[in-house]
């Protein structure tokens, strides 16, 4: 089944909300999607998704066989990175992965990312980003790392790949881009803050003090 003009537009703006937030790697590479339905979803057909337009995307079943479009061989070994985590989280709409330099500087550490920067908690991510171990890149490894770190991290929005980069999911595309903004800003800041004594923890309920004062603004 064709994929919609929604679904497309939004993997075309997450795209280029990345890209003019200069949070990609210097290669461009990476990758997104949109569940499109419970069995498939929306993908990146390469992943070199600079200047992305809605004939660079394939329609591929959870199952991983292509249903609309065509796979450069690059993208389709990483299918079963993103449906695991649709079939994991049912709330997820969209997915990223990038090579953000700063959060993947944490990736190739395996150090999880802390959660210290507010913008963080304003879009929910109130723990640190947990470090999947390596696997190849789409191989059942790392397929199955991704699920063992999403089983025991149930709330994180995000993963770390060990030495490769990062992954991200929220309800849509536009915003799992925004998230990926926030916590390559959250990295780069972390490590600028270990220059100087490192950063500082939230104060205990922080996370409910600004859902409050979000919810405050919003009314």
């Amino acid at each position: 089944m064709p994929h919609t003009p929604d679904s497309a537009t939004a993997l075309v703006e997450a795209s280029r909300l990345l890209f003019t937030t200069a949070v990609m790697s210097h290669s461009g590479h990476g990758n997104l999607s949109a569940r499109l339905a419970e069995d498939r979803f929306l993908l990146t057909a390469t992943g070199m998704i600079r200047d992305l337009s809605p004939a660079q995307l394939a329609t591929v079943g959870m199952d991983g066989q292509v249903v609309d479009g065509e796979l450069g061989p690059e993208n389709a070994e990483i299918v079963a990175m993103h449906s695991v985590v649709y079939r994991t989280r049912p709330d997820v709409g969209g997915i990223a992965h990038t090579h953000s330099p700063a959060a993947t500087a944490f990736a190739l550490a395996n150090r999880p990312l802390p959660c210290r920067t507010e913008p963080l908690l304003r879009f929910g991510q109130a723990e640190e980003i947990p470090v999947v171990p390596w696997g190849p890149r789409g191989s059942d490894v790392s397929v199955r790392g991704i699920a063992a770190v999403l089983d025991a991290s149930a709330t994180t929005n995000a993963v770390l790949l060990a030495n490769h980069g990062l992954l991200v999911f929220g309800s849509d595309p536009l915003a799992a881009a925004r998230l990926v903004i926030a916590i390559e800003e959250s990295a780069e800041a972390e490590l600028a803050a270990t220059r100087i004594g490192g950063g500082v923890d939230f104060p205990a309920g922080a996370l409910a003090a600004v859902r409050a004062s979000m919810t405050r603004t919003s009314s």
